[in-house]
C-alpha cells in the first residue's frame, strides 16, 4: 500500500501545482497539468480511488501526514493503535475527525522550529505573520533557482525557523520540476508544502543580476521562498495572490530593488504589502 499512498500524495500536489497556477499562472498549462492527473488518478487502486474521489469533492487536500501522533490538518489525536497502522502503510488509514488520507513522514523530514509566541505577546499582523527582517536578502548570491532556494533556506534554518534545509532545498526543486513558479513580473515564487510543527514561513531574496528561472526568457529578480504546513495549503494560495497583486504594481518592485540593505528591504516589504497581506 505504501506505493499507493506514494501515488496519491504525487496526485495532491498536482492538484495544488493546478489550483496555484489558475490562481497566478495564465492558464497555459492547466490541459498538461489535467493529464497528469488523470494519469496518476488511473494508476490508483479501487479502494483508494474511491476514497480519494470522494474526499476531493469536499476538499483538494486529501492526504495529511502524522506529526507526534496527531492528524497535522485537524490536530485530532490518533489511538496508539492507528499510530502504528500509519506507520506501516500496510492500509489507508482515515483521520476520524477530518476524514482525510494520514500517512508517516520520516523523523528526518524538515521542520519547523520556531519558538511560539508568548502568552500576552501583541498579535502580529500583515507581512509579519509569516516572515521577518532576518528572512530577507537584499543581494542573493545565487546563479540559478536552486543555489536561491538554498540561501533563503539556510536563512531560515540559522535564524531557527525550521530544520534540514538541504531537505528543503530538494523539495523545492522537486516541486519546480511538476511546475516552475514563476508567474511574471519577475516574480518566482518556490515552496515546500507539508513543513509541520509551525505556522507557514516566507523568506524573501532580491537577485540584483536576475535569474533564468524557467525557458522563458524572463529573468527573476524577486524570490519568495515559502514552507508551508499542510493545513494552510488554501490558504497560501490567498497569499500568493496577495503577493501578486502588490508586486505586479512597479511602485513596488522598485522600491524593494532600491532597498540598500535588509533593514531598508524588511520595510518597503512590509510597506508594499500593508494593503494586500492581512
Amino acid at each position: 500500500m505504501k506505493s499507493q499512498i506514494n501515488l496519491l500524495n504525487q496526485l495532491q500536489e498536482l492538484i495544488l501545482a493546478r489550483d496555484e497556477h489558475n490562481q497566478t499562472g495564465d492558464g497555459s498549462r492547466m490541459d498538461a497539468l489535467d493529464e497528469s492527473i488523470d494519469a496518476l488518478v488511473s494508476k490508483l487502486e479501487p479502494q483508494p480511488r474511491a476514497l480519494y474521489q470522494r474526499l476531493y469533492k469536499k476538499d483538494h487536500v486529501v492526504m495529511t501526514p502524522m506529526v507526534n501522533g496527531s492528524c497535522a490538518v485537524c490536530g485530532m489525536h490518533l489511538p496508539i493503535s492507528q499510530v502504528q497502522q500509519v506507520r506501516l502503510a500496510k492500509t489507508i488509514q482515515t483521520c476520524s475527525s477530518c476524514g482525510r488520507m494520514i500517512f508517516y513522514e520520516d523523523d528526518s523530514a524538515p521542520r519547523s522550529v520556531a519558538e511560539k509566541p508568548a502568552r500576552g505577546e501583541p498579535r502580529k499582523t500583515g507581512i509579519n505573520r509569516f516572515s521577518a527582517e532576518e528572512l530577507v536578502i537584499a543581494d542573493l548570491k545565487a546563479k540559478n533557482p536552486a543555489e536561491a532556494v538554498r540561501e533563503l533556506a539556510e536563512a531560515m534554518a540559522a535564524n531557527k525557523f525550521v530544520s534540514n534545509p538541504a531537505a528543503l532545498v530538494v523539495a523545492a526543486l522537486e516541486r519546480e520540476a511538476i511546475l516552475p513558479t514563476a508567474v511574471g513580473w519577475s516574480l518566482a515564487f518556490p515552496h515546500v508544502r507539508g513543513v509541520e510543527g509551525g505556522g507557514l514561513t516566507l523568506a524573501l531574496g532580491i537577485s540584483r543580476q536576475g535569474i533564468d528561472w524557467d525557458n522563458s526568457g524572463e529573468k527573476v529578480h524577486f524570490i519568495f521562498f515559502s514552507v508551508i504546513p499542510t493545513a494552510v495549503s488554501v490558504f497560501y494560495l490567498r497569499l500568493m495572490a496577495g503577493l501578486t497583486e502588490a508586486f505586479s504594481k512597479q511602485e513596488n518592485r522598485d522600491a524593494l530593488m532600491s532597498a540598500t540593505n535588509n533593514t531598508e528591504l524588511w520595510k518597503a516589504f512590509m510597506k508594499a504589502t500593508r494593503y494586500t497581506i492581512r
